[in-house]
């Protein structure tokens, strides 16, 4: 079979089930394995965020939607000349990946396109075994699936009737957006209390001072689509008045993937480092602002 992914966490998928050989296009957005640099890439992002603040971001991303603009090209005659058997794209969110409607005038007809949508962590487990099924391994996608669970689950265990410290994730910094979708359940996993997040729901733009309002006690930057190095640029200025961690939110928070269960590792071991051990993933902290003085 030959499989065109637009979609980073289908990408990170078909390495865990073994299948990259079976890949013959990604979207600019696939970075993750290593090995899948080099694949031919079918769809680029039209916004260059590499110089831009997150702000710029935020207002070209709004600009975009506002004009009913896709945020990414898909080259219809590469795709044309890669012969996919199979399309992998999502509905979820028009901002962090390729959709469906961006695949229009650009798929073969003869493809079957297969869109994954989780909404939840038990969504992204089914949409691993949803996607290996497609591919003819379906007891890979189960044995990746469960062994996704079985790590959550012994966090869980690890940190039950502890202290449940309040945490709020920012899934983008100016403005900070609320992370939503799978996001407020690894906080609960990892033995957090999540502040403003919809489990399930969409994320949504806020202002530091409703976050500080809410009275955080850690407060995670897990910025969409960004890793460490990216997101420390843009967030290195933030100074708030309560510990402030940065983490690579590309990889372990905002694509629904395995790798979820490294962020929920990760975001125990910040909470309750006594319970869960370091599970050695990158991250920095951010100095801590001096409290205003009280009035």
């Amino acid at each position: 079979m030959r499989v065109v992914s637009l979609l980073p966490s289908a990408t990170e998928t078909i390495a865990e089930l073994g299948l990259l050989d079976a890949l013959v296009g990604i979207s600019e957005d696939c970075n993750w394995p290593p090995e899948v640099r080099g694949k031919p890439l079918v769809a680029r992002t039209l916004i260059d965020v590499s110089e831009a603040s997150s702000a710029e971001v935020d207002a070209a991303v709004r600009e975009a939607a506002a004009d009913g603009r896709s945020l990414y090209a898909v080259d219809a005659e590469l795709m044309a000349t890669l012969r996919p058997d199979l399309v992998v794209t999502q509905d979820l969110c028009a901002v962090c990946a390729v959709s469906s409607g961006d695949l229009a005038t650009a798929c073969p007809v003869e493809a079957e396109v297969l869109s994954l949508s989780p909404r939840s962590l038990g969504e992204v487990a089914e949409s691993v075994v949803a996607l290996a099924d497609r591919l003819g391994v379906r007891a890979r996608g189960v044995a990746v699936a469960e062994a996704m669970r079985a790590r959550i689950d012994a966090v869980r265990a690890a940190v039950a009737g502890r202290d449940r410290p309040r945490v709020f994730v920012a899934e983008w910094i100016d403005p900070p957006y609320c992370a939503g979708h799978w996001v407020p359940e690894m906080v609960e996993a990892a033995g957090g209390t999540g502040l403003l997040g919809r489990p399930g729901g969409r994320s949504f733009a806020t202002t530091w001072e409703a976050v500080l309002a809410a009275a955080p006690e850690l407060v995670v930057v897990a910025a969409c689509g960004l890793g460490l190095a990216q997101a420390l640029e843009r967030a290195g200025a933030l100074r708030l008045p309560v510990r402030t961690v940065v983490v690579d939110g590309d990889a372990h928070f905002s694509c629904p993937a395995p790798r979820l269960a490294d962020g929920v590792e990760q975001l125990a071991h910040l909470l309750h480092p006594g319970a869960v051990a370091d599970p050695g993933l990158p991250f920095a902290e951010l100095p801590v602002a001096a409290a205003p003085p009280a009035a």
